[in-house]
């Protein structure tokens, strides 16, 4: 999973990015510091990978992975290359989500590009930009297509009437994820990459005095804006990650029992993540190797097989499933068959979040 982490020039976008991925990106008080993008591999947090390493006394524990790309800050006008942004946009098409930060916090120190803090007209700068890119990207294919539509292809007439209707609400400013599309439509639409079709995380970015409440003013007139286009909004204060992540591991939890943290900027961007995109992780465990493997929630036995290895798949005979909780309850996966909680499921059972399973194959 890509998840690319764009905004305005300071609004602690690159400060995030540097908390959750320890990765030491530039962060600057000045436009534009971020020029290529950056990227880091961060580790989903899962503590049931570490108990089932504990039950199996492993060699090693694997657990998913996401990819954060810091995208450098967009400006109005980015859409026609003001700010480098024709290179930025083009950074975002990579990305199966995208979060948005937005500066919650009030602080004269920190430059803002626009002079004043405003979180709904900084999301609605960017949003506009990336349908203007769209826009034009959607009116050059419907032109081509149009023209070769007297053909008859049934499935290009399909496509021109989706671009018309996508068209329609870009021309508005809108972004193509506020309309609702048929089964079909959603596959003809990710042929086109779309920047403002990708689902988005808001990010309230607030300041430290709002971390008890974890809310402000501000943060809630973002979290009422993301519930009006059926996205995602979560508050948190990427000062306070920084510092959290600046300190040694056993010192962490001990600070965010201080400021009354329950979960971390990760964790909750995870979370988050996790729940846009309908994904979910199900749980291989022996000696070896204990791992998490990232699926899409409705995915069958055979195909979550075929995450391990497409030879799973090809010859899935059957899969032998406990869920973590029945396993960590009886105390070894042969207490837990002798108790009757380890099942053998076949092609159309469906993966369950949790389930610990061992696929038997034959190739």
């Amino acid at each position: 999973m890509k998840i690319g982490v764009v905004g305005l020039p300071n609004v602690g976008k690159s400060t995030l990015f540097n908390a959750i991925t320890e990765a030491g990106a530039e962060s600057a008080n000045y436009p534009f510091c971020t020029i290529e993008p950056n990227v880091g591999i961060v580790d989903v947090p899962d503590k049931r990978l570490t108990e089932l390493g504990k039950l199996y006394n492993t060699q090693k524990i694997t657990p998913a992975t996401i990819e954060f790309m810091d995208i450098a800050g967009l400006v109005a006008g980015a859409s026609k290359g003001e700010g480098l942004g024709n290179k930025f946009l083009s950074h975002i098409r990579e990305v199966d989500a995208i979060v948005h930060v937005v500066r919650c916090f009030e602080n004269e120190n920190i430059i803002h590009v626009s002079g004043s803090v405003d979180p709904i007209r900084d999301i609605e700068v960017i949003n506009l930009e990336l349908a203007l890119a769209d826009l034009e990207q959607v009116t050059k294919k419907l032109e081509k297509d149009s023209k070769l539509v007297k053909t008859g292809d049934k499935t290009l007439a399909e496509t021109v009437a989706l671009l018309e209707k996508v068209k329609a609400v870009l021309e508005e400013g809108k972004p193509a994820r506020t309309l609702s599309y048929s089964e079909e439509e959603e596959k003809l639409l990710k042929n086109f990459s779309l920047l403002t079709a990708k689902p988005v995380i808001y990010v309230a970015n607030i300041s430290e005095e709002d971390i008890e409440a974890e809310t402000n003013a501000l943060a809630e007139k973002v979290k009422s804006f993301a519930k009006s286009e059926n996205s995602s909004c979560i508050c948190l204060c990427a000062k306070i990650e920084e510092e959290l992540i600046s300190l040694p591991p056993d010192e962490r939890e001990i600070f965010k029992e201080e400021l009354k943290i329950k979960q971390s900027g990760l964790e909750k961007l995870v979370i988050a993540s996790y729940d846009l995109l309908g994904l979910m992780s199900f749980l291989t465990a022996g000696e070896k190797e204990v791992r998490a493997w990232t699926i899409k929630k409705g995915t069958k036995a055979p195909q979550a097989a075929g995450k391990i290895h497409t030879d799973f798949e090809k010859g899935f005979i059957k899969a032998e499933i406990v869920s973590y909780d029945d396993l960590m309850s009886a105390g070894s996966y042969l207490k837990a068959r002798e108790s009757g909680k380890v099942r053998i499921e076949g092609k159309e059972y469906v993966i369950s979040d949790g389930d610990v399973v061992l696929f038997r194959f034959n190739v």
